[in-house]
């Protein structure tokens, strides 16, 4: 198995090493080449809009485009998971949103970069245990498709959800040390993809 992480901009360092922390082969994703033979791919937080405009200028936009269409697991992280929205509040016209996942998020929706905090999660997805998000600019998620599962809550408001082979969290599980969320991708969302 290998994970791609695309590596053009934020904290894509952090998710290598927590995949290499699981003996995950992975390799960063830069260039077209690089998503051939991938069995899954992140794109990982960062600030949307420099994101959006350096997967242009590295002509990532339609083969990622071609990963989406041909469902190839993906998990998003803050700003992964506003490119991966279908719909995005506050985004500008020229940014990139690849329609993975049917909900509405609204940028920067918990505020500015003085707004960031930390919250205690309960997940779904790990056995009743605590997760500790780290929601940096974070975005909001305003509206939930028919067929998203919310696999955590912050209050009220869904900051963890999958649809089919995308998996995407308001916050940063990169930043922590927990990798149980990376376990999470692979285990339920990469494996479960191979053997469907």
């Amino acid at each position: 198995m290998r994970i791609g992480v695309l590596a053009l901009q934020g904290a894509f360092e952090a998710h290598l090493r927590a995949f290499s922390a699981l003996s995950i082969d992975t390799i960063a994703v830069r260039t077209p080449p690089a998503l051939a033979g991938i069995d899954g791919l992140v794109i990982p937080g960062g600030e949307s809009t420099a994101l959006s405009m350096l997967i242009q200028s590295a002509e990532l936009e339609q083969p990622l485009r071609s990963a989406v269409v041909s469902k190839l697991p993906l998990f998003g992280t803050c700003a992964g998971m506003i490119l991966l929205a279908d719909e995005v509040t506050g985004r500008r016209p020229d940014q990139v949103n690849f329609d993975a996942i049917d909900i509405a998020v609204e940028r920067n929706g918990y505020g500015r970069q003085l707004q960031s905090f930390e919250a205690d999660l309960d997940l779904d997805v790990t056995n009743d245990r605590r997760f500790r998000g780290v929601f940096i600019r974070a975005p909001r998620v305003t509206r939930l498709g028919p067929g998203v599962r919310v696999l955590a809550r912050h209050l009220n408001d869904p900051v963890l959800v999958q649809e089919g082979r995308t998996l995407v969290a308001s916050f940063h599980p990169e930043l922590t040390s927990d990798l149980s969320l990376h376990q999470y991708f692979i285990t339920n969302v990469v494996r479960a993809a191979e053997a469907a």
